[in-house]
């Protein structure tokens, strides 16, 4: 026993201590870019460089903000977002619980294609859109955007919801259509509020990979619809880069999504604790 006591607290000790120096290699280079937009402009290309600011100043945000198009493009980022959200959500429900309940051939086939389609190159889809959205008239636009970052994020949606719904017991959609609900009814009225926390985890995943992506908007978009990550890329001077003015809009531009996480933080822990739900 005295062994067993004397080892416990070393393998926990240990475990800390990994657990700790994986959240600082990951938090790094956000808290290095936090550091940096609080430096002055000519520290943040001083050789060679500083972890901390010399001379803390928020002249970065000032400047960053004060430009045009910037606010404009957070705008975009966010309606363009939701949109690709809820475009994913609404295809990927059915389509998700198609296949974990009828469990047909086709539906295995279908499955495993949107897994590879997921693996094919974004550059690869992205030319032919061009094209594609000038005809359709939806060039520059958030909706043509949004349904380019839907062909990233539906993918993952279906593997993710397929997952949640599987863990629902097919008993609560039988007593569901016992006491008259439709197939239908039964997925909207009881598997969907059952897997509610899978539903977050999977819009998190989806608005995410809309948030952060750069080549799309950077092919689909000119003026109109062009969102942050574009406009943060392009911030540049006669003498190179703004350093300090794109790492103070970058870390503007990462609150929305902390928040979201913060906010979805119960029904994210629903969606990971889905496989002990009783029938």
């Amino acid at each position: 026993m005295n062994g067993l006591d004397v080892r416990r607290p070393s393998s926990r000790t240990i475990l800390w201590v990994l657990l700790v120096a994986v959240v600082v290699l990951y938090g790094f280079p956000f808290g290095y870019m936090a550091l940096t937009s609080f430096k002055a402009p000519l520290e943040t290309i001083a050789v060679p460089p500083r972890l901390l600011p010399g001379e803390w100043t928020v002249t970065n945000y000032v400047s960053a903000l004060s430009r045009d198009g910037v606010v404009a493009s957070f705008v975009n980022s966010i309606v363009t977002a939701t949109l690709s959200t809820l475009i994913s959500l609404v295809l990927a429900l059915p389509a998700a619980y198609a296949v974990v309940r009828y469990r047909t051939r086709a539906g295995r086939f279908f499955i495993i294609a949107a897994l590879v389609t997921r693996m094919v190159p974004p550059i690869v889809v992205g030319v032919p859109m061009i094209g594609i959205f000038h005809d359709l008239g939806l060039s520059d636009t958030s909706i043509a955007l949004a349904i380019a970052h839907t062909t990233i994020s539906l993918p993952l949606s279906i593997w993710l919801m397929s997952s949640f719904f599987d863990a629902v017991p097919v008993e609560l959609e039988d007593a569901a259509r016992i006491d008259g609900c439709s197939r239908l009814g039964a997925l909207w009225r009881v598997v969907i509020p059952v897997t509610s926390g899978g539903v977050a985890v999977t819009a998190i995943f989806a608005f995410l990979a809309s948030w952060n992506e750069f080549l799309f908007a950077l092919l689909l978009t000119a003026v109109r619809a062009q969102t942050t990550p574009v406009v943060i890329a392009n911030f540049q001077t006669q003498f190179g880069l703004d350093w300090g003015s794109m790492t103070a809009l970058a870390v503007v531009y990462s609150v929305p999504v902390i928040l979201l996480t913060l906010l979805l933080q119960r029904h994210i822990v629903a969606g990971l604790t889905l496989g002990a739900v009783k029938g």
